[in-house]
């Protein structure tokens, strides 16, 4: 699914190009999954641009990281100027810190007024977690099938596809269908009973807990839901989720750290669903690349937390990630990315479904903003999925001079998620390449 190198120097048929590089890699790094099976020694990044070794420039469609592009001269400037005055702990005052959290809470629906800075959107969710079960006294988790939220132990735990089997996850963990509108075992009935059917079955999920003795601690969800592919959630769909789990006394989590900030062509993904989560979880475009996230919730919440338990983080929220992180909220507002989001994604999906007409293995198209996904089928009338073309086309695509990935439950969905600062000229090159490679790959 990730398109990654071989795992072992021995399995290349013929060595790659950096074979001496991946040995010294694979040697000292745990864990090392590289991209692409000839992986790309990448040396510089400027905008939507990165460049190998050689010279070579690849436009970036997949590293959302680098989110108002790589190596933003104001990202740069900002990081560079504080970290040449000050960097430290975040147990002394400072001003970056208090206007960073204000300017971010200011671009949120109340209650969310609250932030609590950590490095990465894993801890961002495993504290979203410990705070839910803090303030619930409960312990359940309900997720997605297929869900994936970070690598911590807990919240691998609740990372459905690491672990697919419901037989082999701990009692404090529930996954359930996601609202998947393209396939899946409510598809053939209208729109409304779509959303309640999926919606319903939080109940099965809320009944488990109970029994198991574990309780509702939360709801978590990715609102783009990535790694299920790129879903489309019926419009009602989250409220009435929210609605149950509540009902149940849990508190509903949204997993922003993919489609928050500007990406869906609102600020937060959740937004689209005229929601208000309990907690939100901020994390990998919040830095433009460097290590910041957060968890943001309601004063009440907060203080009923702290009120029951201790929590500190050493580098989280230090004066440098604020000022990059303030840099980076700024960026968006002056270039309006929220606006470039919506508008480049809406061009560059209609590019997308004009090759649909072209190639008949697109089945379907959907997300929101600058996150979309391409689902490609063997056959539309069956909709049986084609991993086998999609896990050729990251390697005939870097061949074009663009980066993409694959994701998806079936491992048939090509992700396109490019920097924010994304324009319909470099969706032109894109929708061109890929027409070349879906050409050459199914003749």
């Amino acid at each position: 699914m990730l398109g990654a190198a071989h795992t072992h120097t021995d399995s290349y048929d013929q060595p790659p190009k950096n074979i001496d590089m991946i040995k010294r890699r694979q040697a000292h790094l745990g864990g090392s999954i590289l991209f692409y099976h000839e992986p790309v020694h990448i040396v510089r990044g400027e905008g939507v641009w990165l460049y190998d070794a050689e010279g070579k420039r690849y436009l970036d469609c997949y590293n959302n990281v680098a989110s108002v592009g790589h190596c933003h001269p104001k990202v740069v400037a900002a990081l560079t100027e504080q970290a040449a005055t000050l960097n430290t702990h975040t147990r002394y005052l400072h001003e970056n810190v208090i206007d960073y959290a204000e300017e971010l809470t200011a671009l949120m629906p109340d209650p969310l007024s609250v932030c609590m800075f950590v490095c990465s959107g894993t801890e961002a969710n495993e504290l979203a977690m410990r705070i839910a079960r803090t303030v619930t006294g409960k312990r359940g988790a309900i997720v997605m099938e297929n869900s994936y939220h970070g690598n911590s132990t807990l919240i691998d735990e609740l990372s459905t596809v690491a672990h697919p089997d419901p037989q082999t996850r701990p009692a404090h963990v529930v996954g359930i269908e996601p609202p998947n509108t393209y396939r899946g075992p409510f598809t053939d009935i209208g729109d409304e009973n779509v959303s309640n059917r999926y919606a319903n079955l939080v109940d099965d999920a809320i009944d488990k807990l109970e029994n198991n003795g574990e309780g509702v601690a939360a709801f978590m969800c990715d609102t783009i839901f990535d790694t299920q592919g790129s879903l489309e959630a019926p419009k009602d769909y989250f409220k009435k989720v929210y609605h149950k789990v509540r009902q149940a006394g849990g508190l509903c989590i949204a997993d922003e750290v993919q489609p928050g900030l500007c990406r869906t062509g609102k600020w937060w993904g959740f937004e689209h669903y005229d929601v208000i989560p309990d907690i939100v979880t901020l994390g990998k475009p919040m830095g433009d690349g460097h290590p910041l996230a957060i968890v943001v919730t309601s004063q009440e919440i907060a203080e009923r937390f702290s009120q029951q338990a201790y929590y500190f983080n050493t580098f989280g929220g230090n004066p440098v990630s604020c000022a990059v992180g303030r840099s980076v909220l700024h960026i968006c507002k002056e270039e309006k990315l929220v606006d470039n989001c919506h508008n480049v994604g809406a061009y560059f999906r209609k590019q997308l479904e004009i090759l649909a007409l072209k190639h008949p293995v697109i089945g379907d198209i959907r997300g929101k903003g600058l996150f979309l996904g391409i689902e490609l089928v063997k056959d539309r009338n069956t909709k049986e999925p084609y991993p086998e073309l999609a896990a050729k086309i990251p390697d005939a695509m870097k061949q074009q001079g663009i980066l993409m990935g694959m994701t998806g439950r079936y491992g048939n969905m090509l992700k396109v998620r490019p920097p924010l600062i994304f324009k319909e000229a470099h969706a032109d090159l894109v929708a061109e390449a890929l027409d070349r490679v879906l050409t050459l790959l199914t003749q």
